[in-house]
């Protein structure tokens, strides 16, 4: 009755015939039931084994079939089920979820949760409280998962009180007014996701990030081999790092789940919908096929395919890009985006930036990447001992835990690159973040606007470069001028030069910064690096990429016509009068040699 009901509201007439005919072919039956194993799903949605993430998958499916009743589940997934599990794994769950993504999410943590009390408790009673800090030890990654318990009588934060909300909240949004009795059912308490089956997920929802509708997962199957599938764990790895790298658990909590994914990857299950909704379309089904007609040879070319990344650069990747697309929405990204400016090419200058990047209209992604510095008391070189002591002398403990000397950093602008004068650039949707080795998004603050700050070096400002969350150089007398940078809160730097940076993160300020704190590492920290990448890429299309070469082209032109007026017409006479009549020679001036 409630399948129907979903069926009804969330699905087309179309959809709903397409859909039956899938499962028709796809389905076994026993005992008169009909419905899909885990391995039928696996190749249909042609899931890469070397993911080792179907079982994963199934339990998350078995699970949420069983909605509104999950305390039937896991489920036997069949028709009705399978109705159930493709409105809430594709964006037709706001369609029925009371509280939309909120909801959403409860739902996606229990289908991934266990419940083990005899691993829960010594991670209780053996270790400290939590200590959100630097000098608390990382959890690995790859911490193996446990197995299904009951739980004891403890309270957690995530119970069945919860779930009944939820349950009578899309049952009240289908006008479902008849009243069902909870049956008795082991309480929610110490629900963890095992970390290495969260790891597991976020490297499928890497890999599917870029998926569009009805395109086949096969497509990128180059992404799961050599370097590619090693990025992709790397990628995975810096995601769980920041639920587990302060944290005393052997698996995700729902109170770090719920709070983190908001903030940091709003859309890190967008790539669920297209997936899913491969169950809707029936290959079978040819609505261009009169009946009687007889089968023709197609001579159309085949459809030539854009790639997701047409540039190359030392730091965005492809896993790069499906992580930033947890954050940005990944229209803006995907075949979308174009490489304006890479240091190690046009090379480290602020003026090399400023003609690369200047001239884009359209939103922009920069990304650094570097080692970590270590703390004063070794040796350092002259240029780097120059950039620290433009540093305030109080720096917090590194963010990193230990856990790795290279740090990315990026920021998103939505309006244009511009120098600055008096007054930052960049609006409220701006976003400064860090990939690795902790993924964590920092979002801008509606009451402080220094986003971006472009500064060269100049007389009235000694201490120039590129600056994220920092009030910008002001320019002052001689005697007044200060030896150290502005800092913000949370805050990033980098010298005029681009051979260093710093992100500091003054979580005890609690305000007045142009960032928000981290909503997963609430302590103090401080990372120093060397630049070796800095990359920014433009987000935009064709329009925005001609838009930019017609400004390239005008002024090289502009160039071009200043240097043949200053100089180097031919004529000597010519150009020694023009340059007197400047009042540059002539007179008791040579003004130099004109040979």
């Amino acid at each position: 009755m409630q399948a129907t009901k979903f069926a009804d509201k969330c699905f087309t007439s179309l959809e709903l015939y397409s859909f039956k005919e899938v499962f028709k072919s796809l389905a076994d039956q026993e005992q008169n039931v009909r419905h899909l194993k885990e391995d039928t799903i696996t190749c249909f949605l042609e899931i890469p084994d070397v993911l080792s993430v179907s079982p994963v998958v199934f339990q998350m499916m078995s699970y949420i079939g069983a909605f509104p009743f999950l305390r039937d589940a896991p489920a036997v997934l069949g028709l009705e089920e399978m109705i159930m599990v493709i409105t809430i794994m594709t964006d037709r769950y706001q369609r029925v979820l009371a509280k939309g993504a909120a909801d959403r999410r409860k739902l996606l943590f229990k289908s991934l949760a266990v419940y083990d009390r005899k691993l829960v408790e010594p991670a209780n009673n053996d270790k400290p409280p939590i200590a959100d800090g630097p000098g608390t030890s990382a959890i690995s990654p790859s911490a193996s998962g446990f197995a299904v318990d009951v739980a004891g009588d403890d309270e957690d934060e995530l119970g069945y009180e919860d779930e009944d909300e939820l349950v009578l909240a899309a049952l009240d949004s289908l006008d479902y007014v008849n009243v069902f009795k909870h049956g008795d059912g082991p309480p929610a308490h110490s629900a963890m996701i095992p970390a290495d089956n969260f790891k597991k997920v976020i490297m499928l929802l890497l890999l599917v990030a870029p998926l569009g509708a009805q395109e086949s997962l096969s497509t990128y199957s180059n992404r799961v081999v050599g370097q590619e599938l090693e990025q992709l764990r790397v990628a995975a790895d810096c995601i769980v790092a920041s639920f587990l790298g302060v944290e005393h658990s052997p698996g995700i909590k729902f109170s770090r789940f719920n709070t983190i994914i908001p903030i940091s990857m709003p859309f890190m299950f967008s790539g669920f919908t297209p997936l899913f909704e491969h169950f809707l379309f029936s290959k079978t089904l040819d609505f261009h096929k009169r009946v009687g007609d007889k089968p023709a040879i197609s001579t159309a070319l085949p459809e030539v395919v854009q790639p997701l990344l047409q540039d190359k650069g030392s730091i965005l990747s492809l896993s790069i890009m499906s992580q930033l697309s947890f954050f940005i929405p990944g229209e803006s990204l995907f075949r979308k985006l174009r490489l304006l400016y890479a240091g190690g090419v046009d090379g480290f200058s602020m003026g090399s930036f400023e003609t690369k990047v200047f001239n884009w209209r359209a939103p922009t992604i920069l990304l650094v990447h570097g080692t970590c510095l270590p703390d004063e008391t070794h040796s350092t070189t002259g240029a780097e001992t120059a950039f620290l002591s433009t540093l305030p002398p109080r720096r917090f403990p590194s963010g990193n835990s230990g856990m790795a000397e290279k740090v990315t950093f990026g920021v998103y602008l939505s309006q244009p690159w511009k120098h600055t004068h008096r007054e930052c650039f960049g609006g409220s949707d701006s976003l400064l973040f860090q990939l690795q080795p902790v993924h964590d998004v920092f979002r801008a603050s509606p009451i402080n606007k220094d986003y971006a700050s472009f500064t060269k070096p100049s007389a009235s400002t000694p201490i120039g470069g590129v600056s994220f969350g920092c009030p910008p150089p002001q320019p002052t007398q001689a005697y007044r001028r200060s030896s150290t940078v502005s800092m913000g809160p949370v805050s990033l730097v980098m010298d005029s030069s681009f051979e260093f940076g710093c992100f500091t993160h003054n979580y005890t300020s609690r305000g007045g910064s142009a960032f928000q704190g981290s909503v997963c590492r609430r302590f103090d920290f401080q990372d120093r690096f060397e630049i070796s990448s800095l990359e920014v890429w433009g987000c935009g299309g064709d329009e925005e990429a001609k838009h930019q070469a017609e400004r390239w082209t005008w002024e090289a032109r502009e160039a071009e016509a200043r240097r043949r007026i200053n100089l180097g017409t031919g004529d000597i006479e010519a150009d020694r009068a023009l340059l007197e009549m400047a009042g540059l020679i002539g007179g008791n001036r040579s003004g130099g040699s004109m040979m």
